[in-house]
């Protein structure tokens, strides 16, 4: 590779990890070629964005945006890497989950995820992780609770308002 191929993977990969503020780290490694391909069209699917690059061009991408922030995602650049970006916090890891239950394997491994600034280290993350909340399920769930006591408190003002409204007329005449 090139130097300066080397720089366009780095500004390809620093404008996803801009995109995103989720992205899963994993080890693909002895997946066969057509295994890849499948786990390209899941996550493709899902609008999870796949891309397989070498450790060290990742690496150079995440300093050169904010090494601080990605400090906890140094350690996961190991082997074969596959990166997950994701709008989606739990999409890679369902897509995971479902394509080693496929495959009866334990391949790809979860090395790391970022999900909205916290780090997840390691594959025993890879459950907790399918059962992230959503902001949209998370809003979801409280407008479920409010709904119910605030439709009873509506009807009940609206009624009150009725009632105080039709006396008033009444007055009026």
């Amino acid at each position: 590779m090139t130097k300066d191929q080397k720089n366009e993977v780095i500004e390809v990969l620093k404008d996803k990890f801009s995109q995103y503020n989720n992205f899963y780290v994993t080890d693909t490694e002895s997946l066969t070629v057509e295994q890849v391909g499948k786990l390209r069209r899941a996550c493709f699917n899902k609008n999870v964005e796949m891309k397989v690059a070498k450790n060290t061009l990742i690496k150079k991408a995440l300093e050169a945006l904010d090494s601080e922030k990605y400090a906890g995602m140094y350690d996961s650049l190991h082997n074969v890497t596959a990166l997950m970006f994701s709008e989606n916090p739990k999409e890679p890891a369902l897509i995971i989950s479902s394509f080693r239950k496929e495959s009866n394997g334990e391949r790809p491994v979860l090395k790391a995820a970022f999900i909205n600034g916290d780090v997840y280290m390691g594959d025993n993350n890879l459950k907790a992780l399918t059962q992230i909340k959503t902001k949209n399920e998370l809003i979801g769930e409280v407008i479920g609770l409010l709904q119910s006591p605030a439709k009873r408190v509506l009807a009940a003002l609206l009624h009150h308002h009725e009632q105080k409204a039709g006396g008033a007329e009444a007055v009026a005449e």
